[in-house]
């Protein structure tokens, strides 16, 4: 059965990032799964080189599930302020630790219908905790980075995260998943930026239409 031009693409493009980043891991920082969860939901409209600097001290603090259930909110916001919508996010992360207690022992449940049913937790969350903290390969986790390069490599017209999802798992192999968008964001803050990408030094640039890059 003949593949498709844009599976064809889609293959190239993961060929073309397991070469660049052959040994990529994510960029939160974390020493267990409860604490990726929580990291995650600090990263919201945040940078992870800015979500590091607060969880380092935040997981001395706060180690575990138990910890974050019982924090006072106040006590809380002012520890994330650093990483924006603080108070929201609070709010999430003792709720969303208040259940683990309650449902879970404590525990990160590894399933994706358990995740995105704590509070605070969508299906990105859910992706980055059970691709990163376990290795399973639940989705594709879609960031502002991976929809823009997508876009950009003609692998998808939409805009939506999880429409995007939905037509990644549809050309990328499975046993992929994790790793291709953690290459796609490590590429996303190297070279294909949004304003000014470097095409000339990117690896795709024989097979990228670059969709929607201005041309000088």
């Amino acid at each position: 059965m003949p593949v498709s031009p844009t599976k064809s693409q889609a293959r190239k493009a993961v060929r073309a990032l397991a070469k660049d980043y052959p040994d990529v891991t994510c960029a939160l920082e974390f020493a267990t799964p409860v604490q990726l969860l929580v990291a995650t939901i600090l990263s919201a409209q945040c940078t992870d080189k800015q979500v590091n600097i607060v969880t380092r001290t935040l997981f001395q603090e706060y180690p575990t599930a138990a910890e974050f259930a019982e924090v006072d909110l106040p006590q809380l916001e002012k520890a994330i302020k650093p990483t924006g919508f603080f108070r929201n996010k609070a709010k999430a992360i003792k709720a969303c630790c208040q259940k683990l207690m309650e449902l879970h022992g404590g525990e990160v449940p590894q399933d994706l219908e358990s995740l995105v049913a704590l509070p605070g937790v969508g299906r990105k969350t859910a992706n980055v905790v059970l691709g990163t903290a376990f290795g399973i390969p639940s989705g594709v986790v879609v960031d502002t980075h991976v929809a823009r390069i997508t876009r950009r490599l003609g692998l998808t017209q939409e805009k939506d995260a999880v429409k995007i999802e939905r037509e990644l798992m549809e050309l990328v192999p499975k046993k992929e998943w994790i790793d291709f968008s953690h290459r796609l964001i490590h590429h996303g803050r190297r070279i294909c930026i949004a304003r000014k990408p470097k095409c000339d030094e990117c690896s795709m640039k024989r097979f990228c239409p670059r969709i929607g890059v201005a041309t000088s």
